[in-house]
């Protein structure tokens, strides 16, 4: 009896549980760490990437991805959608029917009403699709979580958060993956909102947090920047290193006015 609950998705076991749903949120926690972070006129994601093997194709591999014009994704995959951004950490094949399904999804409604979805939209259509896949026979859930970023015809920047089992939420930063518990603390004893009025503070901000857990520094981190009206812009290795070294010497200042004080 006790197999039939481990094994079923649409069987609650006596204490409540759905396992199968539980099972892909612990999946989602062995991928690569990702993080969102909310500015006043940008809004930043980062992922922690693998190495590359010597032969493989680094474009291949990308966490970030487009899913409209002003709307992005990350899975420690990101998405780009008309000023939306996506980003998805857990399993990158369910993260690509993911992805396909959300830009049909952009694109229909687009032509259907002649306006660009919304953020919010967007995000609720993945939750949707996500929680279906919790409730009948035959399927599995998703093993994948994102982060989704973009612009409203407001100019107002949005980051939200979904999961496999189909929650979403708002958050001005937050972080998924596989220490998303340590980059999240991190990420709220140093996020604040006066300082993410500059966008340097914020794309420094993101930084800082994946440099908590990635291994190699900079070499192993992958940057995206998204503005209003303005494409999806993916840093260079160069960029992402040069901004390593300006929060090194950052950092080597504060200690030595530290210690200084400390004298």
């Amino acid at each position: 009896m006790a197999s039939r609950y481990d094994r079923a998705i649409t069987v609650f076991s006596p204490d409540g549980h759905l396992f199968q749903v539980e099972y892909a949120q612990e999946a989602v926690k062995k991928g690569s760490t990702a993080v969102g972070i909310r500015g006043t006129d940008i809004v930043v994601l980062g992922v922690e990437k693998k190495s590359v093997a010597k032969l493989q194709d680094e474009r291949t591999v990308r966490k970030i991805c487009a899913l409209d014009d002003h709307v992005c994704m990350a899975f420690a995959v990101i998405l780009f959608f008309y000023n939306i951004l996506n980003t998805f950490i857990g399993l990158t094949a369910d993260a690509r029917v993911v992805i396909n399904r959300a830009r049909v999804e952009c694109q229909s409604h687009k032509l259907t009403v002649e306006d660009p979805v919304t953020v919010e939209y967007i995000t609720r259509f993945i939750a949707t699709l996500k929680q279906k896949y919790t409730q009948s026979n035959g399927r599995r859930p998703f093993g994948i979580s994102a982060l989704i970023v973009g612009f409203d015809d407001d100019g107002i920047p949005r980051l939200y958060q979904t999961d496999p089992s189909g929650t979403y939420h708002a958050w001005k930063a937050n972080a998924i993956g596989r220490s998303a518990k340590t980059v999240r603390e991190f990420l709220e004893k140093n996020y604040t909102e006066d300082a993410m009025a500059d966008d340097s503070e914020a794309i420094k901000l993101a930084i800082r947090a994946l440099l908590e857990v990635a291994q190699s520094g900079g070499k192993n981190i992958e940057l995206a920047i998204i503005r209003r009206n303005q494409p999806l812009k993916m840093f260079s290795a160069k960029e992402i290193e040069l901004q390593v070294t300006e929060i090194e010497k950052e950092k080597e200042e504060a200690e030595k006015k530290k210690s200084k004080k400390t004298v």
